[in-house]
């Protein structure tokens, strides 16, 4: 059986603030946070439509972690210069 894939993903809440996680499986990770209840994270809670804006493969756990953590770090206009095509 293969390495687990990781995502980075960047989801805009509807305050137009934007939120980078980590997760194998995007769509349920979303589903978690769309839902509002105790999986979802608690910075998302009340900021309501989000919508996926960024989903970029990365590889390990461990490249993922340092890639959320490199995007998190980025001012606002840098992390909207990556949602370009």
């Amino acid at each position: 059986m293969g390495e687990t894939v990781w995502w980075v993903y960047m989801l805009r809440c509807g305050d137009g603030s934007l939120y980078t996680g980590i997760a194998t499986d995007v769509d349920r990770r979303f589903s978690e946070h769309e839902s509002q209840g105790p999986k979802s994270a608690k910075y998302l809670r009340g900021r309501l439509p989000l919508e996926i804006v960024l989903r970029r493969e990365i590889g390990s756990r461990s490249e993922a972690s340092k890639e959320e953590l490199r995007v998190k770090k980025l001012p606002r206009g840098l992390k909207l210069k990556l949602l370009l095509p």
